[in-house]
Protein backbone atom coordinates (compact mmCIF):
# COMPACT_ATOMS: atom_id res chain seq x y z
CA UNK A 1 0.00 0.00 0.00
CA UNK A 2 1.08 3.07 -0.80
CA UNK A 3 0.18 6.55 1.37
CA UNK A 4 -1.34 8.99 -0.65
CA UNK A 5 -0.37 12.57 0.05
CA UNK A 6 -2.15 15.47 -1.22
CA UNK A 7 -0.77 18.99 -2.80
CA UNK A 8 2.99 19.13 -3.81
CA UNK A 9 6.07 17.59 -2.13
CA UNK A 10 7.11 21.15 -0.20
CA UNK A 11 3.76 22.05 0.95
CA UNK A 12 3.18 22.86 4.89
CA UNK A 13 1.79 19.43 4.97
CA UNK A 14 5.39 17.92 4.67
CA UNK A 15 6.91 19.70 6.86
CA UNK A 16 7.48 18.18 10.42
CA UNK A 17 5.00 20.55 13.14
CA UNK A 18 7.43 22.94 14.69
CA UNK A 19 9.38 22.29 17.88
CA UNK A 20 8.70 18.47 17.30
CA UNK A 21 12.09 17.07 17.06
CA UNK A 22 13.97 19.78 19.75
CA UNK A 23 14.34 24.29 19.43
CA UNK A 24 15.72 25.29 16.20
CA UNK A 25 18.56 26.89 16.90
CA UNK A 26 19.63 23.76 19.11
CA UNK A 27 23.15 21.95 17.64
CA UNK A 28 22.26 18.66 15.62
CA UNK A 29 24.82 16.34 14.35
CA UNK A 30 28.25 15.41 15.56
CA UNK A 31 29.15 18.91 17.39
CA UNK A 32 25.73 17.82 19.54
CA UNK A 33 27.37 14.22 20.07
CA UNK A 34 30.49 15.85 20.97
CA UNK A 35 29.04 18.08 23.59
CA UNK A 36 27.42 15.25 25.20
CA UNK A 37 30.19 13.12 25.41
CA UNK A 38 32.25 16.18 27.40
CA UNK A 39 29.10 16.31 29.76
CA UNK A 40 29.33 12.83 30.53
CA UNK A 41 32.92 12.90 30.56
CA UNK A 42 32.72 15.69 33.14
CA UNK A 43 29.90 14.16 35.38
CA UNK A 44 32.07 10.96 35.53
CA UNK A 45 35.04 12.32 36.91
CA UNK A 46 33.01 14.60 38.54
CA UNK A 47 31.57 11.12 40.64
CA UNK A 48 34.15 9.55 40.86
CA UNK A 49 36.10 12.15 42.98
CA UNK A 50 33.36 12.46 45.10
CA UNK A 51 33.57 8.48 45.52
CA UNK A 52 36.43 8.40 46.04
CA UNK A 53 36.80 11.13 48.72
CA UNK A 54 33.91 9.04 50.72
CA UNK A 55 36.12 6.04 50.43
CA UNK A 56 39.33 7.65 51.33
CA UNK A 57 37.04 9.51 54.86
CA UNK A 58 35.55 6.25 55.74
CA UNK A 59 38.13 4.64 55.65
CA UNK A 60 40.18 7.31 57.73
CA UNK A 61 37.37 6.83 60.30
CA UNK A 62 37.44 2.70 60.30
CA UNK A 63 41.15 3.24 61.07
CA UNK A 64 41.32 5.85 63.48
CA UNK A 65 37.95 5.02 64.91
CA UNK A 66 39.34 1.73 66.29
CA UNK A 67 40.66 2.52 69.94
CA UNK A 68 42.26 -0.98 70.49
CA UNK A 69 44.00 -3.67 68.39
CA UNK A 70 45.84 -6.79 69.58
CA UNK A 71 47.59 -9.62 67.97
CA UNK A 72 49.16 -12.98 69.35
CA UNK A 73 52.78 -12.41 68.86
CA UNK A 74 53.26 -16.65 70.07
CA UNK A 75 51.92 -18.95 72.59
CA UNK A 76 52.74 -22.46 73.99
CA UNK A 77 51.54 -24.99 75.28
CA UNK A 78 52.98 -25.61 78.54
CA UNK A 79 51.34 -28.61 80.05
CA UNK A 80 47.46 -30.62 79.36
CA UNK A 81 46.00 -27.76 81.68
CA UNK A 82 47.47 -24.75 80.46
CA UNK A 83 48.90 -22.37 77.48
CA UNK A 84 50.90 -19.53 77.44
CA UNK A 85 49.93 -16.68 74.96
CA UNK A 86 52.28 -14.17 74.40
CA UNK A 87 49.75 -11.12 73.88
CA UNK A 88 50.49 -7.22 72.16
CA UNK A 89 48.13 -4.72 72.45
CA UNK A 90 47.94 -1.77 71.07
CA UNK A 91 45.59 1.59 72.35
CA UNK A 92 45.49 4.74 73.84
CA UNK A 93 47.96 5.44 76.61
CA UNK A 94 45.53 6.41 79.67
CA UNK A 95 42.65 3.32 78.24
CA UNK A 96 41.74 0.20 79.49
CA UNK A 97 41.23 -3.14 77.23
CA UNK A 98 39.64 -6.49 77.65
CA UNK A 99 40.82 -8.79 75.36
CA UNK A 100 39.54 -12.76 75.23
CA UNK A 101 41.62 -15.39 74.66
CA UNK A 102 40.70 -19.23 73.51
CA UNK A 103 42.27 -22.30 73.00
CA UNK A 104 41.26 -24.81 70.92
CA UNK A 105 42.23 -28.84 71.07
CA UNK A 106 43.42 -30.87 67.93
CA UNK A 107 39.95 -31.65 67.06
CA UNK A 108 39.12 -28.03 67.24
CA UNK A 109 36.80 -27.98 70.34
CA UNK A 110 37.66 -25.36 73.31
CA UNK A 111 39.60 -26.03 75.28
CA UNK A 112 39.91 -23.29 77.54
CA UNK A 113 38.51 -19.19 77.48
CA UNK A 114 39.93 -16.15 79.57
CA UNK A 115 39.09 -12.70 79.54
CA UNK A 116 41.92 -10.57 80.32
CA UNK A 117 41.84 -6.68 81.27
CA UNK A 118 45.01 -4.75 80.01
CA UNK A 119 45.03 -1.35 82.45
CA UNK A 120 49.27 -0.94 82.24
CA UNK A 121 49.96 2.19 80.80
CA UNK A 122 51.21 3.17 77.78
CA UNK A 123 50.30 2.64 73.70
CA UNK A 124 51.94 -1.03 73.44
CA UNK A 125 51.24 -3.27 75.80
CA UNK A 126 53.27 -6.64 76.22
CA UNK A 127 52.04 -9.15 78.48
CA UNK A 128 52.07 -13.14 78.50
CA UNK A 129 48.59 -14.67 79.96
CA UNK A 130 48.36 -18.25 81.08
CA UNK A 131 44.66 -19.43 79.59
CA UNK A 132 43.76 -22.83 82.00
CA UNK A 133 42.90 -25.93 79.80
CA UNK A 134 40.56 -29.07 80.18
CA UNK A 135 42.39 -30.84 78.39
CA UNK A 136 45.68 -30.71 76.22
CA UNK A 137 45.05 -27.21 73.67
CA UNK A 138 46.80 -27.08 70.61
CA UNK A 139 46.73 -23.39 69.71
CA UNK A 140 46.10 -19.98 71.38
CA UNK A 141 43.93 -17.54 69.90
CA UNK A 142 42.71 -14.19 70.71
CA UNK A 143 39.32 -13.86 70.26
CA UNK A 144 38.37 -10.42 70.57
CA UNK A 145 39.74 -6.97 71.80
CA UNK A 146 38.09 -3.72 72.81
CA UNK A 147 38.29 -0.61 74.93
CA UNK A 148 36.57 -1.00 78.15
CA UNK A 149 34.90 1.34 80.58
CA UNK A 150 36.91 3.13 83.22
CA UNK A 151 41.20 4.63 82.75
CA UNK A 152 43.77 2.78 83.75
CA UNK A 153 44.20 4.44 86.83
CA UNK A 154 40.70 3.09 88.30
CA UNK A 155 41.57 -0.06 87.61
CA UNK A 156 42.41 -1.97 90.41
Amino acid sequence: MTALRSGPPDSPSSTPPEGRYGPAGRLHGPAADARADRTLRIAAIVLGTLGAVVLALYGWHYVTGTEVSAQVVAFEVVSDQAVEVHLEVHKGADSVAVCTLRSQDADHNEVGRKDVRIAERGKQVDTVVTVRTTARGETGELVSCQAASGKASAAA
